[in-house]
């Protein structure tokens, strides 16, 4: 099956299910540790977005927010608390909500990319911090999925060039307060979760390798620099989930989700 039969809802399971590989667990740690390090001196605030592409992989446990929220595209029974059913290229939260706002490959799994980044700068307040997070390209990871016949785990997504989600998020009025790329480890489902290149480890920890398999990019909205919606968009509602304690739906989630224009 063809990157383009594969549907929307089915690429996220298999992502989601990849990340319990031996690489897909030393990915997320990874990850976990370049969260914790880039966010080390963010000053404490009242709200947290984490946009995702399932509440079962959290990034962040220690920083000091009144209100942490993830979303996740699918319902299931047994939600914590905290978690929002809804697509994240059309987010159920008010303009300018939002202190931090994590982007963990939303865009690179979605069919509408860039209304996922404007929608996470949205929500975001003036002289708040979003942080990026999305598979590069230019890696032994870009060059995997390149040659690869399979559209399970990462290579089901998209690898956007870093400078092209700068000038992204330089478009929508977020300065670039930091951006490297991380994790060196060979795009072999059966590696061990060490088996990267330990004398590169040091200096790929710093993010200044442009080669390693995801970018991490660090950005500050700019005061009284509001995201405009596009005037074609209507208003999504927010459906109440009766029986659990997710925050809500938006009109995108009860799409048939058969494809990934939701046809």
């Amino acid at each position: 099956m063809d990157s383009e039969r594969l549907g929307y809802a089915e690429r996220l399971r298999n992502f989601e299910h990849w990340f319990q590989t031996p690489l897909g667990r030393a990915l997320i740690a990874d990850q976990r540790r370049c969260v914790d390090s880039v966010l080390a001196d963010i000053a404490p605030g009242a709200r947290l977005l984490q946009m995702g592409l399932s509440h079962r992989l959290p990034l962040t446990s220690g920083l000091d927010f009144t209100h942490k929220v993830v979303t996740t595209p699918e319902w299931s029974r047994h939600m914590p608390d905290g978690v929002a059913v809804c697509d994240n290229d059309e987010l159920p939260f008010s303009s300018e909500s939002m202190d931090l706002v994590i982007l963990h490959h939303g865009a690179d799994f979605s069919a509408y990319p860039h209304q996922v980044v404007r929608e996470a700068c949205r929500v975001l307040k003036g002289g708040g911090q979003l942080l990026h997070m999305g598979f590069n390209p230019v890696s032994l990871w870009g060059l995997r999925k390149l040659l690869s016949r399979s559209h399970n785990g990462p290579w089901g997504g998209r690898f956007i060039l870093r400078s092209r989600m700068e000038d992204w998020l330089r478009l929508l009025d977020l300065g670039i307060d930091r951006s490297g790329s991380y994790f060196l480890h060979l795009p072999l489902k059966n590696l061990s979760p060490s088996g990267g290149f330990p004398f590169l480890d040091r200096i790929a920890d710093q993010g200044i390798l442009p080669v390693g398999a995801y970018y991490c990019i660090l950005a500050t909205k700019r005061v009284g620099a509001p995201v405009q919606t596009r005037r074609s968009w209507r208003q999504g509602n927010v459906i109440a989930l009766p029986g659990t304690t997710a925050i809500g739906a938006s009109r995108g989630c009860i799409r048939d989700n058969g494809g990934v224009n939701g046809k």
